[in-house]
């Protein structure tokens, strides 16, 4: 299957609620549409993590943050632009995303994708995708297709073919918390 068939039918399975194995722009990810509260839930259950912990949502579009984010801090566009490496930032005041996706404080994890399979998933669904890493919670995350556990791989519904050889060289994303006010924090360099 080429690219774009790829894309095409991954994009049909998530409209329908399915949950996918893909590459990310950093990691295979388990994920699917982050509008979808029941999707999400059989995230939390593949992953046998606790509802609570939250999960990264990835976009295609620095410009589609304000459908999910109340109130966007003035620095997110300098961070996000001159950041040399995937990032993703935690935003107060998470909107129009599953309840059961966000943290109880009302906070969100957004990355803003460059990835050539990602990116255009998103921009066709035109809806964010979860993205948590393809294991057990608890367990190291794969970073490489071969690594991820036949736990996972049996779990969801649809196993992305492109990009299974290509070893990514990138570690997981920097995460950074901002406040409204503008101030943030590096959680995970």
């Amino acid at each position: 299957m080429n690219l774009k068939e790829e894309i095409e039918k991954s994009v049909e399975l998530l409209r329908s609620g399915k949950i996918l194995l893909y590459p990310t722009d950093t990691i295979w990810g388990i994920g699917c549409d982050a509008t979808n509260s029941k999707a999400v839930q059989r995230i939390y259950k593949i992953k046998q993590r606790g509802e609570r912990k939250s999960m990264i949502v990835l976009l295609d579009s620095v410009d589609k943050l304000e459908r999910y984010i109340a109130k966007i801090p003035p620095i997110t566009y300098d961070l996000i632009e001159n950041s040399a490496t995937p990032l993703t930032i935690v935003y107060p005041g998470a909107k129009n995303l599953a309840k059961n996706l966000i943290a109880r404080d009302g906070t969100i994890a957004i990355r803003v994708v460059k990835g050539e399979f990602c990116r255009p998933v998103i921009s066709t669904l035109n809806r964010p995708l979860v993205s948590t890493s393809a294991n057990i919670s608890g367990e190291p995350a794969a970073t490489t297709f071969y690594e991820i556990s036949p736990a996972i791989l049996e779990k969801v519904d649809y196993v992305v073919e492109v990009f299974r050889d290509k070893v990514q060289t990138i570690k997981p994303s920097t995460i950074i918390k901002i406040e409204e006010n503008g101030r943030f924090q590096i959680l995970r360099p």
